[in-house]
């Protein structure tokens, strides 16, 4: 099991609530995506408010993950969704990849001085990136655990996603720079783990407190319990008597 990096209790909720994200929303996520957050990774893409200088409300959407500073204490950081990446450096069949998801070898978007693996995250249009030499390492890592040759190593160090078979289960290594250690292995095919690489919310996503619905652009928003419409708990009946194994 992985280890948390940060207990619930310490999970800053006044930070969170500054931008409309209460607590009982942050506890309604599902589980894996709330384990993520323990664990030091993104979360989904949320939607946040907050009161400009000028009094307006300003909405947005973002994803956020927990630090801890040098004291201990645990802050949040923010990385915001932008209307569109900026990739207009990179060549068409280079913009066509991070497109799709996949990881490229470039010049750092920083400086260009450095080589670096090059994605873009799907939920906030950012362009992550990260030396080739700090992913190597990992994909060193990645090599020796699950003995894979250099030719599968290469396959995904060229953005691909790799397919193996440990034992009896079918496991699926890729980059993800959305990950903290740049790469991610998942049990399943590689659709199952590009289906992993979203947020990990299903259309209904019912916690204790309430709901959160994920649209057909793939935006989350939240429901309290006491703001259900008669469609909504008509599908949390259902979704209940599935988990219960009951048949209607």
């Amino acid at each position: 099991m992985e280890q948390k990096a940060f207990k619930e209790e310490e999970i800053p909720y006044g930070i969170l609530e500054q931008f409309g994200l209460n607590q009982e929303m942050v506890e309604d996520l599902p589980m894996v995506p709330f384990e993520n957050i323990l664990a030091g990774r993104r979360s989904p893409v949320l939607p946040i408010s907050f009161k400009a200088e000028d009094g307006r409300i300003i909405s947005s959407r973002t994803r956020f993950m927990l630090i801890r500073q040098d004291d201990g204490t645990v802050d949040v950081l923010f990385a915001p969704q932008l209307e569109h990446s900026d990739i207009a450096q990179y060549s068409q069949e280079q913009q066509n990849q991070l497109k799709e998801g996949k990881a490229i070898v470039a010049p750092s978007p920083k400086d260009g001085s450095t080589q670096c693996f090059v994605q873009v995250d799907s939920g906030t249009n950012q362009v992550l990136f990260i030396p080739t030499p700090v992913i190597g390492r990992n994909l060193r890592v990645l090599m020796d655990n699950h003995r894979l040759s250099s030719a599968e190593i290469q396959m995904i160090q060229a953005g691909e996603p790799m397919t193996f078979m440990e034992g009896a289960e079918t496991v699926t290594s890729g980059i993800d720079l959305t990950d903290k250690t740049g790469t991610r292995t998942e049990l399943g095919d590689a659709q199952r783990w590009i289906n992993e690489r979203q947020d990990g919310m299903d259309s209904y996503n019912f916690g204790l407190y309430g709901c959160w619905v994920k649209d057909e652009n793939g935006d989350l928003s939240y429901i309290h319990e006491d703001d259900y419409t008669e469609e909504i708990w008509d599908i949390q009946k259902k979704v209940v008597a599935q988990n219960s194994g009951i048949k209607r």
